[in-house]
């Protein structure tokens, strides 16, 4: 299967990590008869010569050795090296069958930097005969990776519908059965103008297979493709599927494989305990989109399953959704937050890491958090083998949610001395409820020592918890921290700013005199922004906010423009420069130029065609112009179109395909309070 391997001049080719000349050794290690050995060159492969969805020379270089590979029998894991031919010619991101040229093409193409995905799908199809040779192979983790391959490489659509259906009657594999009807679902997307075959065959298999983990795949598939064929009472139906289904007796989704240090076995180790009813009901899910009243629907009969692996696989799914989708969530999330009293750890951390990021969206289950905190002591701190501990999950949780329950355990923490030093960080979502932590605060920033290499890491955190608290008690130990600490560490600019919003934030005269001698520093935007909050000292704070400003490409002129607008008519000066700002290429400069010209001229028709354009350009600029828009009242009618339309879109305003953010949903439902606010107020 390798003949002619040792041919190939793999030294002169690349990969991730640099020169291909390790690349034989991992092809022949797919082939070994230690399974360790395997999954760690099928890891070498998704590693380097696959990195990321890369493409490069030596990838070329090894098609026709793995096509060799899965062609043999007598050979284990072969499932994985087919996902792994199905991902290097395109996957889910490559063009359907028959959109490119295998010749031609591939040459004109050979100078772009797409070249490489195209030559590889070209290779991939010019041996996808080979896939159509393993639908009976004995192993049924090849039969299981067949059918997306078939679907996307084999150029011949008839031909590939014919053994997807044939197979689904001979398939004896419960598993092998549910990859094949995906497969149909696959060809009817790819084929829609020649679908009814394919679409009739699942309508069918959803509404009479006698198997309900098949008539939930079939549904699943029907859902993205031909929505209009799903039956009208979809989500009870879907829930007694998954009923039944829990109460049939199942195998374990794969085998557990080797315990390898391998990014792959660590993926495999941490998956959902029923990986085919996660994709079951992943599936579903997805197809439904913004559906979302179904879709909590689901998740509630989900939720209320007497199945804890059916229970988890809903709280996963919820995440997406709750990222993703406005809606009232008040009683999915209580009863994920019923999922916390359980001894099943997979299900209970499970909860919790969905509820962390729910941030005020989790009260409906502060009860069962609090309980937990209560009840498991060990939970409060996570602790790590590099670097200092962190606040636990379910307390993060419970303090996100606002929960004062959360207070008198923060408090027990911070008198200990290996206190999780992101617990200041978290502080601030308490509001006023955090007020009884203040002392504890500060005798912890008196104790922070002022020549160590960890100094800034253990004090930003408390001076961001003070700063929230607005603690003006505080403002000894802030001095001492700006004045004491040794020249290189008070020119850091996170320990120097965040001490600097402390002081501002406080307002208090004794720190005008630390602020003052900052005004020439790197931080002196921060420092001239705080002393106006202290002292209202136009002349001291003007010249250098006008300095900044003037300075091209200078990251500080965002700062200094949101400084200017603070200073409101008295910034008139600087309303040239202002301007010009609300012109800048960045969006973010002309958002807050626009901004602070309004704050200092009271004048809206200069700004609210900035605000327009960049609301549209960049939706992560919508909570400061919403906070903005709030503060000219009536002024800004002519925009409140953009705040109707933003609390009439179901879809979130940072949902974005391929990542998310952990404050992603907390952003969002400020916004959302913003938009109302500013309507209500107008």
């Amino acid at each position: 299967m390798f003949t002619g391997i040792d041919e190939v001049d793999w030294a002169s080719m690349e990969h991730a990590c640099g020169s291909a000349e390790d690349v034989p050794a991992l092809l022949r290690g797919l082939a070994s008869a230690s399974a360790d050995e395997r999954e760690r060159a099928l890891d070498g492969m998704y590693g380097a010569v696959h990195h990321q969805g890369d493409v490069y020379d030596s990838t070329l270089a090894c098609i026709p050795f793995l096509f060799a590979l899965i062609a043999r029998k007598d050979v284990a894991d072969r499932g994985g090296v087919v996902e792994l031919l199905v991902s290097i010619g395109g996957g889910e991101d490559a063009e359907p069958p028959g959109s490119l040229d295998p010749g031609p093409a591939s040459d004109s193409a050979s100078g772009s930097a797409f070249a490489p995905y195209a030559q590889a799908r070209a290779a991939v199809r010019a041996h996808a005969d080979v896939f159509a040779g393993l639908v009976e192979d004995p192993d049924p983790e090849v039969r299981r990776a067949v059918p997306p391959a078939l679907v996307r490489f084999l150029d011949e659509p008839a031909r590939v519908l014919d053994v997807l259906c044939e197979r689904l009657e001979d398939e004896p594999d419960a598993a092998v059965r549910l990859a094949l009807v995906e497969g149909l679902g696959l060809w009817a997307r790819l084929h829609p103008d020649t679908a009814a075959g394919a679409l009739d065959r699942l309508s069918a298999l959803g509404t009479r297979a006698d198997d309900p983990a098949l008539r939930l795949a079939a549904l699943g598939q029907l859902a993205g493709c031909a929505p209009e064929r799903l039956p009208a009472d979809l989500v009870p139906m879907a829930i007694g599927l998954l009923r039944a289904r829990s109460r049939t007796p199942r195998q374990p989704d794969r085998p557990q494989g080797p315990g390898t240090g391998t990014l792959i076995g660590q993926l495999r180790r941490l998956g959902p305990a029923d990986e085919e009813g996660s994709q079951l009901l992943r599936t579903l899910h997805t197809a439904l989109g913004g559906r979302v009243a179904e879709r909590i629907a689901l998740l509630n009969g989900q939720l209320t399953s007497p199945d804890p692996a059916d229970r988890c696989n809903a709280v996963w799914m919820s995440a997406g959704l709750f990222r993703e989708w406005r809606a009232s969530y008040a009683e999915p999330v209580a009863l994920i937050g019923g999922q916390l009293d359980t001894d099943e750890e997979r299900l209970r951390d499970a909860a919790v890491c969905v509820l962390e990021d729910l941030f005020t969206l989790a009260v409906p289950a502060a009860g069962p958090l609090a309980a937990l905190v209560a009840a498991r002591p060990g939970s409060r701190v996570r602790h790590w083998e590099r670097g200092s501990p962190s606040l636990g999950r379910p307390l993060k949780a419970l303090t996100r949610a606002g929960d004062a329950r959360a207070v008198p355990v923060l408090a027990e923490l911070l008198e200990r001395p290996d206190a999780p030093r992101d617990l200041g960080y978290e502080v601030r979502h308490l509001g006023p409820a955090a007020a009884p932590l203040a002392p504890l605060l500060r005798a912890r920033l008196a104790d922070v020592p002022l020549a160590s290499d960890d100094t800034c890491d253990r004090a930003v955190p408390l001076l961001t918890a003070l700063t929230a608290l607005r603690d003006s008690a505080a403002v000894p130990e802030v001095r001492r921290l700006l004045r004491g600490a040794p020249e290189g560490l008070r020119r850091r600019p996170a320990l120097l700013e965040a001490g600097v919003r402390a002081l501002g934030a406080f307002a208090a005269a004794e720190g005008a005199p630390v602020l003052r001698d900052l005004l020439t520093g790197e931080c002196a935007v921060a420092a001239a922004a705080a002393l106006w909050s202290v002292e209202r000292d136009t002349e001291a704070v003007l010249p250098v906010l006008r300095a900044e400003l003037a300075a091209d490409g200078s990251p500080g002129r965002r700062a200094a423009a949101d400084a200017l607008g603070a200073l409101g008519p008295q910034a008139a000066p600087a309303l040239p420069g202002l301007r010009r700002l609300t012109e800048s290429g960045d969006v973010w400069e002309r958002t807050s130029g626009a901004c602070a010209v309004w704050r200092v001229t009271g004048e809206a028709g200069p700004v609210l065609p900035v605000f327009r354009t960049a609301w549209r350009e960049n939706a992560c600029t919508r909570g400061t112009i919403a906070a903005c828009l709030a503060e000219m009242g009536p002024s800004a009618a002519p925009a409140h179109d953009l705040l109707r339309t933003e609390l009439a879109n179901p879809r979130r305003h940072r949902a974005r395909a391929g990542g998310y953010g952990s404050h992603d949903v907390l952003e969002d439902e400020q916004l959302l309070r913003t938009c109302r606010t500013a309507l209500d107020d107008a």
